[in-house]
């Protein structure tokens, strides 16, 4: 990672909690008076093919004891009432702000996977996290919505891991490295505005 583009993260992100930070407040009473604690969701994720880190979003799905895998069909009936809005607009993930200031993500770059993936396909993360993971890049732009269309057809765990793995981490992975083989500072401003106009429309 280049010097000009973390400082673009840490005062980008700072801005954006100064500017953001009532509504993020909000926010978070909302979810704990409708849906209970928590109000975050923590998880594991890479941040290298052998470092993990917290990731922090606000919670879209009752908890349970065991979960596991990416979410699909077979987890629908776990989404709280608060989820749908709060996935639709990825406002669930404005607390990753946290992430990127503490230095685990940046901006823009691959999602970080979680750590069954990264172990079971090393040959495509060993490359793909060359890149330091990102709240939003090319994959989470570009194919982020067939992703979600994909994986809600499964009704089963191992299913949505099915589909997942065959159809969704290759594609990923491929629009990943492009971003990668040509990543410059306007490139990551111009995802970043892409990122934000998506988000709106």
């Amino acid at each position: 990672m280049t010097i000009a583009k973390r400082l673009l993260d840490i005062f980008g992100a700072l801005g954006l909690l100064l500017l953001l930070g009532p509504f993020i407040i909000l926010t978070a009473l909302v979810i704990g008076v409708l849906d209970g604690r928590p109000v975050f969701y923590i998880s594991e994720r890479m941040k290298t093919p052998n470092r993990g880190f917290q990731l922090v979003k606000f919670r879209t799905m009752k908890p349970v004891e065991s979960d596991s895998g990416v979410s699909g069909g077979d987890k629908l009936e776990r989404i709280t009432r608060t989820g749908p809005f709060l996935r639709r607009s990825r406002l669930d993930e404005l607390p990753q702000l946290w992430n990127v200031i503490r230095g685990d993500m940046s901006f823009i770059g691959p999602r970080p996977p979680l750590r069954q993936y990264v172990e079971r396909f090393p040959e495509i993360y060993q490359k793909v996290l060359q890149s330091r993971p990102g709240v939003s890049g090319l994959a989470s732009i570009y194919f982020h919505s067939h992703e979600e269309h994909l994986l809600a057809r499964s009704r089963s765990r191992e299913e949505t891991d099915q589909i997942y793995c065959r159809a969704c981490i290759p594609r990923k992975a491929r629009l990943d490295l492009i971003y990668q083989a040509n990543r410059n500072l306007c490139m990551d401003v111009s995802l970043m505005f892409k990122t934000i106009f998506k988000r709106l429309r």
